[in-house]
């Protein structure tokens, strides 16, 4: 039976990972070479790497289908530590968001993209032949909202933004009726314009201002980008080689290892590198689609289903913002980005897609 198990296990996938995240560490080091204040933080990276890997076999180890019993006990947990870190939490960057525990910073706005996918599937697979009445979608918004509001006052709206990809894909996936969907995007809306005027911040306004419109910015508003565009111009085809980007070596571009790290590695490894980055989370997230659709049950379906479109959602706009196709936000680049919560939610977010792919089919004895 371990023997049928680890066959059907997705190698593809974790090598697509484990290529990406050891690419990450690369690209960190290289955007943070001549930095003596952070010169460690590549092998904290790394170390990080290892204890994702465990993550990731541990969690793929472990049957998807005996996670419902513990999933909104896991869920709530979570929820309880955000609200921890509103009152004790670490602040950095004029932001809330960190639990300190000696030497490392936990992120738990990261570890929550998790607690939501197992708490939308266990709700949405139990729920399968009630999704005719409009309360079930209704009750699983309120389940998740108070994930979404306590992150959003961190302040923290792009992994808030990331918990609303992560629902509406799992909602409309579950069986979400169109004319359901029709009453919640008007609410939708009319919520989002209700936010735009009585909820965001200013900062949080100015970026999306600056994006539709960059001549009303201020020069230090448009800063970032603009690093950010000269970096990917001066890429050229083959780019600068690493270690030898002007932009991040002379540190014109800030938080390179986080944010703008696409930016560093479009300029080192020049178009091609980029696009080959691209290619490979697409690799991946087609691996993703393919345990999807041969999940035996709704519920594992949906698990993979949410890994895939917190991955895809995080891809799109960090690249897009590092491009100027989107507005500035804080979400890293999954894998490749520095930061140990971030990498350890992704590769737990990939150990969980693999627990589904083992066991895609009854126990076979041979």
């Amino acid at each position: 039976m371990r023997q049928i198990f680890w066959r059907r296990f997705d190698w593809m996938l974790l090598a697509l990972a484990l290529l990406l995240s050891m690419f990450g560490v690369l690209m960190v080091a290289s955007a943070l070479a001549g930095n003596e204040v952070l010169a460690s933080w590549p092998w904290r990276q790394a170390a990080f790497l290892g204890i994702g890997i465990l993550l990731l076999f541990l969690t793929s180890i472990i049957d998807y289908r005996l996670l419902p019993s513990v999933t909104y006990p896991i869920y709530f947990i979570l929820l309880g530590m955000l609200v921890v870190i509103a009152v004790i939490g670490t602040v950095a960057g004029g932001a809330q968001r960190w639990l300190t525990l000696g030497e490392l910073f936990l992120q738990p706005s990261e570890l929550i993209k998790l607690g939501v996918i197992l708490m939308l599937a266990h709700y949405l697979a139990a729920r399968e032949e009630k999704m005719e009445s409009f309360l079930t979608p209704l009750f699983g918004l309120l389940l998740f909202a108070p994930a979404v509001v306590l992150i959003y006052l961190q302040p923290n709206l792009g992994t808030a933004l990331v918990l609303i990809a992560i629902g509406a894909t799992m909602f409309f996936v579950g069986g979400l009726r169109w004319r359901h969907l029709v009453v919640l995007a008007g609410l939708g809306i009319a919520a989002a314009i209700a936010a735009w005027q009585y909820v965001l911040q200013d900062y949080m306004r100015n970026r999306v201002m600056m994006f539709l419109n960059p001549t009303t910015a201020s020069v230090a508003d448009r800063y970032n980008v603009e690093q950010a565009m000269i970096s990917i111009g001066s890429g050229g085809w083959l780019g600068r080689g690493l270690f030898r980007g002007s932009q991040s070596q002379l540190h014109f571009l800030r938080i390179r290892h986080t944010d703008f790290i696409f930016s560093v590695t479009a300029e080192e490894l020049g178009f091609i590198g980029a696009v080959l980055l691209i290619l490979l989370l697409a690799f991946l997230l087609l691996r993703l689609l393919r345990i999807a659709s041969i999940a035996r049950d709704t519920y594992g379906r949906l698990i993979v289903v949410g890994v895939t479109a917190m991955i895809l959602f995080q891809m799109v706009v960090n690249i897009g913002m590092n491009l100027s196709l989107m507005p500035v936000t804080g979400l890293p680049l999954p894998f490749i980005s520095y930061g140990g919560s971030a990498l350890w939610t992704m590769l737990i977010g990939i150990g969980l897609a693999e627990s589904v792919a083992m066991r895609y089919r009854k126990i076979e004895f041979e």
